[in-house]
């Protein structure tokens, strides 16, 4: 890459119930990240062991990378300053490349034991949180944090960001949609180019970024070069190797536009990060639990390959790894070529 062209970052973001270690492990080899993060842990009554924190990152016994790599951020989530700054430091122990604070996840139940996006009415409460992690995590250990952009309204996002900077966090993820808006589109993109003026720290967009085009869009309006990918790095297992290309005026292994996959995708190699998903799910969870985990990602992946579509119609009413396997392979069998 030339030295005169744009830098940026691209990070593989922390999904609930979705990206584990085998998921992050897969997409992070496809190549295109910079870091990622875990799904949260909670932190709500106790110190928790070493293996709790492990049991989500077992990248933590690698030097906390992906086997491609990958640094993994661990997230905690909590509204408790000192559990969470006790927390913190024990998985500090760890030696995490580097530690996340999750001020964004929507879910009620989360929310109603004041957890994630519930505390961003509390502005004072984040800073409180921040400042006693910060102060309980030896200096060469990023911390981070993700925020929306508010419960049910924007009123108090600029005061949360500027709350958050203020605890010392060295980078701010922000999503782009109040926890009253759950997932559903148009992000607001433009309130991220208004908490990017009001702190100095580095801002992260998140938020509607499915394709390469959504990408280019999001930098326009944000002026944040540096990216954290969700459902769009699920759906399209190849966005960040898309994006990154384009940017760097390069090209796919195929010669064309790395955003091809529009019109059809590589096909090849998605079809060969679903075989290696496939084995390590079989080998993490029991026969009868497989299966979902595997059609949950293909339905993700159904409205931007046919060939995800077709795969999971065909296994949509099989039950088990054994019913499953045979099934995958035939329809899957030209990557074995």
């Amino acid at each position: 890459m030339s030295a005169s062209l744009p830098t940026f970052r691209l990070i593989l973001a922390p999904m609930e119930g979705l990206a584990d270690d085998i998921l992050r492990d897969v997409l992070t080899r496809a190549g295109g990240y910079d870091w990622c993060v875990t799904e949260f842990i909670r932190v709500s009554s106790t110190v928790l062991p070493h293996s709790a924190f492990i049991r989500v990152s077992p990248e933590l016994n690698r030097s906390s990378r992906t086997r491609a790599g990958t640094p993994v951020r661990i997230q905690l989530l909590g509204s408790d300053p000192d559990l969470l700054a006790a927390n913190a430091a024990q998985v500090a122990q760890l030696a995490p490349a580097g530690i996340d604070l999750n001020f964004g996840c929507p879910t009620p139940l989360i929310n109603r034991n004041r957890g994630g996006a519930a505390l961003l009415d509390e502005p004072e409460l984040l800073h409180r949180i921040v400042r006693a992690v910060r102060a309980a995590v030896p200096a060469a250990i990023p911390v981070t944090a993700k925020m929306r952009l508010g419960i049910d309204d924007t009123a108090r996002a600029l005061d949360c960001a500027r709350a958050l900077e203020a605890g010392g966090i060295q980078e701010l993820v922000v999503h782009a949609r109040t926890k009253q808006d759950g997932y559903r589109p148009p992000a607001r993109w433009e309130w991220i180019a208004l908490i990017r003026d009001s702190i100095r720290i580095p801002v992260i967009a998140n938020g509607e970024v499915w394709t390469v085009a959504d990408y280019r869009a999001m930098r326009s309006v944000t002026g944040c070069a540096d990216a954290m990918l969700g459902r769009g790095a699920v759906a399209d297992p190849l966005l960040a190797r898309r994006i990154r290309a384009e940017e760097q005026g390069e090209q796919d292994s195929q010669g064309g536009p790395s955003d091809q996959w529009e019109h059809g995708g590589d096909w090849r190699n998605v079809a060969a990060m679903i075989l290696d998903f496939w084995s390590q799910v079989q080998r993490k969870v029991l026969p009868h639990q497989s299966p979902g985990r595997l059609k949950q990602w293909l339905g993700l992946m159904r409205g931007r390959y046919e060939q995800a579509d077709e795969v999971f119609l065909a296994l949509r009413e099989l039950r088990t790894a054994a019913d499953v396997t045979p099934v995958l392979e035939q329809h899957l069998a030209s990557v074995r070529g």
